[in-house]
């Protein structure tokens, strides 16, 4: 049976992975919105919505006769964005809850998965850090990942109100192609930044903070066949889950591989140490067990190759713009 699926932000960098996920899947037609340009494969391959859904109007024209949406469309970026648009994306991203699932509650959709975030963990104390842990940790301090917060608690409202049938999945520190570094460090996520400085022949190599800090970078293309995953299973129904690769790595770890899969001497490698944000995650590391047992996903491109591919791509791109 054919099922036809509405992606929000299906132009961003994960939004695009999801979209390229579903359409390997003949059993799928697929919508996306955005307001930006879709690229010509995904015009091709896709009907195009082009519209602001914070509308409830447009909203519902997006929505309108599918059976399925994920829920991707939301101001997001690296952590310097946190700080210097907290307003902004507060505002937006909760503008984008109320008009989209209200859409999907008026359409009557089979499945809402509503694409979160791993900041809704800022202030972990758990490690591996499980979905349960959701309803004891404290409230993020930033406004990004109370945003985010916020979408789930939507969700969950909304199903205890109306009866939404939804999904709820969290990525964990996404990379991959696709996302390109911004001139102003932090405004995009770590790994485009640090393969541009490497890349560029910065030494030593900038990062924020100690680089004790620890993260779990898992690739989008992991990312997107787990949302597809967890939209797509009975048992995923009214679940949350972690979308993630399993190995925590410091930032220092990761900025070392960077250098080395840039082709960066390996004996050169050396660090310099920027000051860091007021909201700057120390430890990062969730529990994939839920995942792995409920849905029978887990991640499966490794840091390394996953790196090696992404300065692939961005070597690729900057050098066609030079």
């Amino acid at each position: 049976m054919t099922r036809r699926v509405l992606v929000t932000g299906g132009a961003g960098t994960i939004g695009a992975a999801v979209v390229r996920r579903l359409l390997r899947d003949p059993t799928w037609e697929v919508r996306v919105s955005d307001q930006r340009q879709a690229p010509q494969w995904m015009r091709e391959g896709c009907e195009v919505h082009t519209g602001d859904l914070r509308v409830h109007e447009q909203a519902r024209e997006a929505t309108d006769g599918c059976t399925h949406v994920i829920h991707l469309a939301a101001i997001v970026g690296g952590i310097a964005n946190f700080h210097k648009l907290p307003h902004t994306l507060t505002a937006v991203n909760s503008a984008l809850y109320d008009a989209v699932i209200q859409a999907a509650l008026d359409c009557e959709v089979e499945r809402f998965t509503y694409v979160s975030s791993s900041m809704v963990f800022e202030r972990a104390t758990e490690y591996p850090t499980t979905e349960e842990h959701v309803w004891d940790v404290a409230m993020p301090r930033s406004a990004y990942g109370f945003s985010k917060l916020a979408g789930e608690v939507w969700c969950r409202a909304a199903h205890a109100e109306h009866g939404l049938p939804y999904t709820i999945c969290r990525p964990f520190n996404a990379y991959g192609p696709g996302e390109m570094p911004e001139g102003e460090p932090g405004i995009a996520h770590a790994v485009p930044d640090l393969i541009r400085k490497a890349l560029s022949g910065q030494h030593p190599l900038q990062i924020f903070g100690s680089g004790e800090q620890t993260r779990t970078l898992t690739h989008i293309d992991d990312i997107a066949d787990g949302v597809v995953t967890a939209t797509s299973s009975e048992a995923g129904l009214l679940e949350d889950f972690n979308i993630s690769a399993s190995d925590e790595l410091t930032v220092a770890q990761i900025a070392q591989i960077v250098w080395e899969v840039c082709g960066r001497d390996p004996d050169a490698f050396e660090l310099e140490h920027l000051p860091t944000f007021p909201v700057d995650v120390v430890r990062r590391w969730p529990s994939v067990e839920k995942a792995r047992t409920v849905l029978g996903w887990e991640a499966k491109i490794g840091v390394r190759d996953g790196i090696a591919q992404t300065a692939d791509w961005l070597r690729g791109v900057l050098a066609a713009s030079s």
